[in-house]
């Protein structure tokens, strides 16, 4: 993945998904690199959009709120489709094939093949802050880990962007940044540091298409 000097050619329509986590900060990242972030919070919301962003939250409480909203089945739909998507920390666990560690009614859509541990890094109190060499861009990106699942396997056509040591454990590196086709996943929060490199390579993947 590389990201482009340039500014996609026109305003893109970018759905947030809103139904719980940082929605705002990923709002404040679209619009500064002009595009046009709507929420989705019910199937309607879904009509014309052109990528969708799933923020960090809670996952498991994520997973329930897209089956009493009617989304889980839009949101499958999207997956098959091949729209562009971008997954942060929840969201990653979300795009994610296995949740190694989910409860048994929690939803993963396949649209990445990981195997993920939620949590993985630590609970809230282990929460921790890092600079990461991702490949494609020039400077470091400023990573906020919360409570960040952790990349247990990756498929054969993914490809890690970044990764870091786990905390206490020098030399065990795990990827945090991944990519497969139109999909990027992090384990960590790039909207709260407001890097929008991922949102721009999302971006220029819809103008890919």
């Amino acid at each position: 993945m590389t990201v482009a000097e340039r500014t996609p050619a026109r305003r893109r329509r970018v759905g947030v998904l809103a139904l719980q986590g940082d929605v705002r900060e990923h709002f404040v990242v679209l619009e500064r690199l002009g595009a046009s972030p709507v929420e989705v919070r019910s199937p309607s919301d879904v009509a014309g959009i052109e990528a969708l962003v799933l923020p960090g939250g809670e996952s498991t409480t994520m997973s329930m709120l897209l089956d009493s909203s009617g989304l889980s089945r839009e949101l499958e739909q999207m997956v098959a489709d091949g729209l562009p998507m971008l997954g942060t920390c929840a969201g990653m666990i979300l795009l994610a094939r296995e949740v190694l560690d989910g409860r048994p009614d929690q939803r993963s859509y396949g649209a990445i093949d990981l195997a993920v541990r939620r949590n993985g890094f630590g609970r809230q109190v282990a929460s921790f802050e890092t600079d990461l060499d991702v490949k494609g861009l020039d400077e470091p990106m400023h990573a906020v880990f919360i409570r960040a699942p952790l990349v247990e396997r990756t498929g054969t056509q993914v490809e890690v962007l970044a990764e870091v040591d786990l905390p206490g454990e020098e030399g065990r590196r795990r990827p945090v940044v991944c990519a497969e086709g139109n999909v990027i996943v992090s384990s960590f929060h790039p909207e709260l540091a407001g890097d929008g490199r991922l949102h721009e390579q999302l971006l220029f993947n819809v103008e890919g298409d």
